[in-house]
């Protein structure tokens, strides 16, 4: 959990960057809620894959990525 880390404060510089990555996502036009941190321990495999498998349907739900669409725009 949030400060319990076994690197000490990891996990809130992890955070921190997190919610920094998120800021610069939005300020370049790609939606923030494509990046998420999530708090598990070693042994939450289930919740891991739960996780992983309902990140992947909120990018899949989001569409593509605005950079890819305007790279491809580009090349036309």
């Amino acid at each position: 959990m949030d400060g319990e880390c076994h690197f000490l404060e990891g996990n809130l510089r992890a955070r921190r960057r997190v919610n920094y990555v998120k800021t610069l996502l939005k300020e370049v036009g790609i939606e923030p809620e494509r990046v998420e941190m999530y708090n598990l321990s070693a042994a939450a495999g289930q919740r891991f894959a739960a996780i992983a498998n309902e990140m992947a349907e909120k990018i899949r739900a989001l569409g593509p990525s605005p950079i890819k669409k305007a790279r491809d725009a580009f090349k036309a």
